[in-house]
């Protein structure tokens, strides 16, 4: 991205988390650069930057996201500038806990001793940590991870940028397995394991749950996805997890939290803690803690190749 390449801006509006994420996601994958999220008083702004010539392409992709709620503005060409190092003002360090921070390879800044440090820069991938959902995952990882057996088994679905499972892999001795259905996510997850130094323990496909082995199970379990994305994988994270294993399942809004609880029981999964916390537009976004208490009623509940 150039300064001789010109930009446009595409302003959306909804009141609806996951009808803004989803925006944003068919933006990105319309050829969108970049974004800028606002949030305040309730409502999620996304401020989507896209190439002038991929403007309109954009612009209808996100427009066909959006419920009769949504806004969006038409495309508005920016000032031409250096987009390279733009888009990198105002960027930090996140701090996850004395044992953790998230850090863009272009910020200097030193950790604490004894930190690990996963360096993930910003990309079309979705996962640096700056999201209230993320950053619940995050806290969970941070306190699972460590207890975790030697070789112990963990599980991303919808690795996006590979935050969580590198997150897990920098605070145990486990090895992670990581999924996308978005090939450009299994791509930059791969570049940042290299990155981080930790590709030799993580193992990533791009595809569903269905092309797990049958038998296979692991220790923790992380799904970070909309409610509309999660609930139907709620059958298979159950089978998935060992007996008395962990699941955090994130990206839900404070008032689904029962609905969702009531669909793990029914899969075998009880929720023992939850995590909360609200993003700039005051939205509480929930963490809950699953363990696996019993077999799931039907195991094969997902059926091979819906999941």
């Amino acid at each position: 991205m150039g300064a001789e390449t010109a930009f446009v801006q595409i302003t959306v509006r909804s009141r609806d988390a996951g009808e803004a994420q989803r925006a944003a996601a068919e933006a990105f994958a319309a050829g969108a650069s970049g974004l800028e999220e606002r949030d305040a008083d309730g409502e999620h702004t996304l401020i989507v930057y896209a190439p002038e010539t991929l403007g309109a392409a954009v612009y209808e992709a996100a427009r066909a996201a959006l419920d009769a709620g949504g806004v969006i503005g038409s495309p508005e060409r920016v000032p031409t500038c250096d987009w390279s190092e733009h888009w990198k003002r105002g960027l930090a360090p996140i701090v996850v806990s004395p044992r953790l921070r998230i850090r863009p390879s272009f910020v200097s800044a030193r950790a604490v001793p004894g930190q690990q440090e996963l360096q993930i820069d910003p990309g079309q991938a979705f996962g640096t940590g700056g999201h209230a959902s993320t950053q619940l995952v995050l806290e969970w990882v941070d306190a699972l991870a460590p207890a975790l057996p030697a070789r112990g088994r963990v599980l991303d679905i919808g690795t996006g940028s590979g935050i969580l499972a590198l997150a897990a892999l920098s605070l145990s001795r486990a090895r992670a397995f990581a999924c996308d259905l978005d090939p450009l996510a299994s791509e930059t997850a791969q570049r940042n394991a290299a990155a981080n130094g930790l590709a030799d323990r993580l193992h990533l496909f791009t595809g569903s749950l269905a092309a797990l082995a049958d038998d296979a199970q692991f220790d923790l379990v992380l799904a970070n996805l909309l409610r509309s994305e999660l609930e139907p994988l709620i059958p298979a994270i159950a089978r998935l997890a060992r007996p008395a294993g962990s699941v955090v399942f994130s990206g839900i809004l404070a008032e689904d939290r029962a609905d969702i609880g009531r669909l793990a029981a029914r899969a075998g999964l009880r929720e023992h803690a939850h995590r909360e916390r609200r993003d700039g537009a005051g939205i509480a976004w929930v963490a809950p803690l699953m363990r696996r208490e019993r077999a799931p009623a039907n195991p094969r509940a997902c059926a091979r190749g819906s999941c």
